[in-house]
């Protein structure tokens, strides 16, 4: 008994004695800190609007370094030396106002702020000038600013939606049977390709994506940014600098640039939830997110953001009434009714396909932080993981096409499936500091994108009956390695003068990986037609044949770049800019661009601006090195398709096409900016834009081609070429104003852009191709560039905040958009209209709507704030198609080939936002 007491002793007297001693310690250090306290004062305070407290508002000291920021009630504190101080409170889109302070020892000061609404237009911001951020007013170039308060009431659940309806001369749209496509949407500025745009995150570049559009959307043969990928709950604001910027910020860059800006606020956790779905029961989405902020150290921030959306599919197919299991109509609508076909398809009425939107499953984690690692420098990052699956479904392989489907396996025939998975990873770090004057950044930026196919619901008809029903298609990844050094100062002469210079390093890899074999094989087994000719059957899994391991590749290449970048004031009206970039690629040589620029202002309300700049965009690693076999439907009919890179034989020997060359860009821009009275101002911008060698996919090349064909088991050949030179012209235009009335205060912005692009001088074919123009770049494909998107577009917001209440209005109106038959238009080529009874053409204008949104929201206390609202409340769809020809037996009753908003319909949501 004795012995335990001992040990119990010694196990815990140790114990004891610690604690005593940190308690003493506690006891002490608190001493310490209130004579220190004593010796010091406070500032208290409150930051708000005319409507309540503003969580994150930053307040800073005049001549210290010292900045805090208000907790989620609009409160600060700040524990300071005795003395008097002017405080400085600024929120972005809210009018800076500074007061001063007179603090004493002990004491505690109140000094609250009440924050009037700005515009974009007077906030800094940092794209088009490399010196310290200026106001579009003192910019050379149009930059337009989607605000925090735009981003959070926008009704839109993905980034590239949000920006399809807040920036005229963007354009966006869901896409349907197209594949890969149908999962990563395309997305174009100024009426120009996917990657003529240049994405930034935090001012560092963004990595695009894996996949290559090859089908007939916008975009065709592209390679864009997956906006998508981005959770918009992470972005604090976003800038989007309309002109010619690559000598500034490299490739990509011919129609502008769009920087993301990430949030920084660590005071609050904001939780997000919504729900909606459209007026046809379709179509139910899910968004949640949180986002939430840590302070590290005295200056330091993480911000963190975690979000979720799942997206249902909708279904806009038309009535089918082609032949299912005979071309013989009589004994096809006897097996029709026998087999009871239209009741097992899984759709209403005589639907056999889903025709709309894909559905997707979508979650996505961002961070942004820096903090400090001297009194000269600082640590930075940002980056984040994004996992999306998606379903689709491809066309009905019907029971009478033995070539395709294995009536063992599937007697009435299958609607295929493709299963997406793509994976998006970023990360950027980097120090900024200050050294002898000069502002110093370094970062490197790694991106990586990878989409993996599954076939699902199909079958390898070469394989029989032992077709597997599900495959492993393969895939692509593409990874982006960046290394930036930006180092930029500030001098007297004349009245400022910046110059900043750097150097850019860029690894790229591109890889495609091969599917299962089952996915692409041969399997041999044939079938009898109606001739009674035994006939082998297609090769591949239907919808989308796995890759093959002879299109496995895994391809890297670098680019070396640097650039100089001044700019002075010559007097205190007239700034003057010039900026040289020397770009180096491993694979298309050197090139030298510039850009010259310049802005007058008239007063300190208004400014003139013009600017000429060249580009230089070599083609991406996808365009050169894509190879792949696919199906694709022609006029109603299956056709193995082969693509075929420029290093292959039989685009370079067989057909006599030269290797790709870079896009080259001229852009010329003028506008002016200016503000009235407070609380109206405007901006109008002209541009034109000259691209010679656009890289484009070409047509099908097939009669007179089958014997060199047929070794390569397709029928069809097409490939990437520098086929056109192009102009695209153009005005955008934004206004808004703000008012108070009654205790209110109204807020309505108006935006539109006119986009005329044309190819000039025809399609450039080699020697060899001479007379295959219309093949090589047929009318439909012209069409495609000139007028697949839309000629004008519109976007207005109108909002007006009364006590809790706020009432939004969005209307958005989109011009015409053309589609082109690919064929000429001699009357061979006219058709019966099965709706009109008259001889037509198939081609089509798809005339200009108008998309109505609203929401009416209420905010019941600083923490709980619901919304309900409604998209296109109209009900408004495209014009349906004109010529029974075009839908394809009925299945299409709205084009796929061209959009202009998508065919998603009237739908409604509610939401419920915390701040905590």
């Amino acid at each position: 008994m004795k012995h335990k007491s001992v040990d119990y002793l010694a196990l815990v007297l140790p114990k004891v004695l610690v604690y005593i001693l940190l308690t003493g310690l506690i006891l002490l250090l608190n001493s310490f800190s209130k004579i220190n306290a004593q010796s010091k004062g406070s500032i208290i305070g409150n930051i708000s609007d005319q409507f309540g407290n503003l969580p994150g508002a930053k307040i800073s000291i005049e001549g210290l370094d010292t900045v805090v920021t208000t907790d989620i009630d609009g409160n600060y504190r700040i524990e300071i030396d005795p003395g008097n101080y002017v405080l400085t409170t600024e929120f972005i889109m809210y009018v800076t106002i500074s007061k001063p302070a007179i603090v004493k020892a002990g004491e505690t000061t109140t000094v609250d702020f009440l924050l009037e609404t700005g515009f974009s237009i007077d906030q800094p911001i940092s794209l088009g000038s490399r010196s310290v951020p200026n106001s579009s007013l003192k910019n050379t170039a149009a930059v337009n600013i989607i605000t925090p308060n735009e981003i959070a009431n926008i009704s839109k659940n993905e980034l590239s939606q949000v920006l399809h309806y807040l920036i005229p001369s963007f354009h966006s749209t869901n896409q349907t049977i197209a594949d890969g496509t149908d999962h990563i949407d395309p997305a174009s500025l100024r009426g120009l390709g996917p990657d003529q745009v240049l994405v930034l995150i935090n001012g560092k570049r963004r990595h695009s994506s894996s996949l290559l559009n090859l089908n007939g959307t916008v975009g065709k043969g592209s390679v864009g940014t997956d906006f998508n990928s981005i959770p918009i709950t992470s972005i604090e604001r976003i800038e989007v600098l309309r002109d010619g910027a690559a000598s500034q910020y490299g490739s990509d860059a011919i129609a502008g640039v769009i920087n993301i800006i990430l949030k920084k606020q660590s005071e609050t956790i904001v939780v997000d939830n919504r729900a909606g779905i459209t007026t046809e029961g379709d179509g139910f989405q899910v968004f949640s997110a949180v986002n939430f902020g840590l302070n590290i150290g005295e200056k330091g921030f993480v911000n963190v953001t975690a979000e979720y959306r799942n997206r249902e599919s909708i279904n806009r197919a038309g009535d089918y009434n082609g032949a299912v299991y005979s071309n013989d109509p009589i004994e096809d609508q006897q097996l029709i009714t026998a087999n009871n076909f239209y009741q097992q398809t899984g759709y209403s009425g005589r639907r056999v396909m889903e025709i709309g939107n894909a559905s997707t499953q979508n979650l996505g984690l961002s961070f942004n932080g820096e903090f400090t690692l001297s009194a000269d420098a600082n640590f930075y990052f940002h980056g984040g993981r994004n996992y999306r699956e998606g379903k689709s479904k491809g066309f009905y392989r019907f029971p009478k096409d033995q070539d395709r489907v294995v009536l063992e396996l599937y007697p009435n025939g299958f609607s295929p499936e493709i299963l997406t998975d793509i994976q998006d990873d970023a990360i950027t770090m980097g120090i900024k500091g200050m050294r002898n004057s000069w502002n110093l950044d370094f970062s490197h930026t790694i991106g990586v994108n990878r989409l993996d196919y599954t076939i699902n619901r199909s079958n390898n008809a070469s394989l029989g009956i032992t077709s597997p029903r599900t495959f492993y298609a393969g895939g692509f990844v593409y990874q982006q390695n960046t290394t930036n050094l930006d180092i930029s100062r500030t001098f007297g002469w004349l009245k400022g003068t910046n110059i900043a210079f750097g150097g850019e390093l860029r690894v790229e890899n591109y890889q495609i990986i091969a599917g299962e074999e089952a996915s692409y094989v041969f399997g041999g087994s044939t079938y009898i037609n109606e001739f009674d000719e035994e006939l082998p059957r297609a090769t591949g899994a239907q919808v989308f044949p796995g890759f093959q391991p002879e299109n496995e590749l895994n391809k890297f290449r670098t680019n070396t770049s640097g650039y100089l970048d001044i700019e002075a004031n010559i007097t205190d009206n007239l700034l003057l800019k010039g900026a040289a970039r020397y770009a180096s690629y491993n694979d298309f040589g050197d090139q030298i661009i510039w850009k010259l620029s310049s802005r007058y202002g008239f007063g300190d309300n208004l400014s003139a601006r013009i600017g000429f700049s060249t580009g230089f965009r070599a083609p991406s690693l996808h365009q050169v090195f894509f190879q792949n076999i696919s199906t694709q439907f022609i006029n109603g009919e299956s056709v193995q398709v082969g693509t075929f890179n420029n290093e292959s034989a039989i685009v370079t020997d067989a057909l006599g096409v030269d290797k790709l060359k870079p896009e080259l860009s001229n852009s010329f821009n003028a506008g002016v900016s200016g503000k009235i009275h407070d609380n109206f101002t405007f901006a109008l911008d002209y541009y034109l834009i000259d691209i010679k060698d656009r890289v484009v996919l070409s047509g099908r090349f097939s009669e007179g081609y089958e014997e060199i064909f047929e070794p390569f088991g397709v029928s069809s050949v097409q490939f990437l070429t520098n086929a056109i030179d192009s102009r695209t012209s153009g005005f955008d235009g934004i206004f808004a104003f703000k008012t108070p009335i009654n205790t209110g205060v109204i807020n309505a912005t108006l935006g539109f852009n006119i986009t005329n692009t044309k190819i000039e001088g025809g399609v450039k074919v080699p020697t060899s191709l001479l007379g295959e123009e219309n093949v090589l770049f047929n009318r439909e494909e012209i069409a495609r560039i000139e007028s697949g998107q839309p000629n004008f577009k519109l976007n207005s917001l109108f909002s007006y905040e009364i006590n809790k209440f706020r009432f939004q209005l969005v209307n958005t109106y989109f011009g015409e958009v053309e589609y082109l038959h690919p064929e000429d238009g001699n009357l061979d080529n006219f058709v019966l209209n099965e709706f009109t009874g008259n001889i037509e053409t198939r081609d089509q204008t798809f005339m200009p709507k108008l998309i109505t949104d609203i929401e009416v929201s209420y905010q019941f206390n600083n923490y709980i704030k619901l919304g309900i609202g409604g998209n296109n409340i109209f009900d408004v769809y495209p014009d349906e198609h004109r010529h029974s020809a075009n839908t394809e037996n009925g299945n299409f009753i709205y084009s796929r080939r061209v959009q202009q908003f998508g065919i998603r319909g009237a739908n409604y949501y509610f939401k419920l936002l915390l701040l905590l």
